[in-house]
């Protein structure tokens, strides 16, 4: 590894470091539900990136794979957390359930 890129590694592991705490500090202190999964998510992607530049610092394709299977399932996971904020504001609604989703015509 040429002197450039292993300062720009270190750098990058810096600037994730401290996304890191930054994401970490509102996923604790909230206030809301919605601030705490917007926090769960970039800490997800911040775990992406780690993985994207451990495979850049080692030259292992292994860490992109893994950086890949994480990112599915971080997107499942986003969509699966924003169903159940919208489940919980149709009940504080007093509705029982919400609405199905939306089905294509066929």
């Amino acid at each position: 590894m040429t002197g450039a890129l292993e300062i720009a590694i270190i750098a990058g592991w810096v600037m994730l470091g401290l996304a890191f705490a930054i994401g970490f500090a509102r996923l604790v202190r909230g206030p809301h539900l919605p601030d705490r999964i917007v926090a769960l998510d970039m800490l997800a992607l911040i775990a992406i990136c780690a993985a994207g530049l451990q495979a850049l610092a080692t030259g292992s394709t292994a860490f992109l794979d893994l950086a890949l299977v994480m990112a599915l399932v971080s997107f499942l996971s986003t969509v699966a957390f924003a169903r159940y904020v919208e489940w919980v504001a149709f009940r504080r609604r007093g509705q029982a359930n919400p609405p199905p989703l939306e089905q294509a015509d066929d």
